[in-house]
């Protein structure tokens, strides 16, 4: 019966006594931590880069297009106006002959 006793008091003794993490296994945590960190940060940041980079350029596109849709209604109305000056000098040429 002591036997049991003292097996049943050396458990609770083992029972109470509190289990914390090892230096080695807080280090190995620590160190895959940094790892993950090492790791994902970088893609993280090229990912983001890459997103203001392209909002960049569609915003540089928008503004591309818009100026060669002016540059065409420009050349347009030199066009126009090529023609009426070609067509007003013949009819003034022919007035002063």
């Amino acid at each position: 019966m002591q036997e049991k006793e003292e097996l049943l008091t050396l458990h609770d003794e083992e029972q109470k006594r509190e289990v914390n993490l090892s230096f080695k296994t807080l280090v190995m945590v620590y160190l895959a931590v940094f790892i993950a960190l090492a790791l994902f940060l970088p893609k993280i940041y090229i990912a983001n880069q890459i997103y203001y980079i392209s909002r960049d350029i569609a915003d540089i596109s928008g503004k591309r297009d818009m100026l060669l849709e002016e540059n065409r209604a420009l050349s347009i109305k030199l066009e126009n106006l090529r023609y009426k000056n070609q067509i007003l000098n013949n009819m003034q040429e022919r007035q002063w002959k």
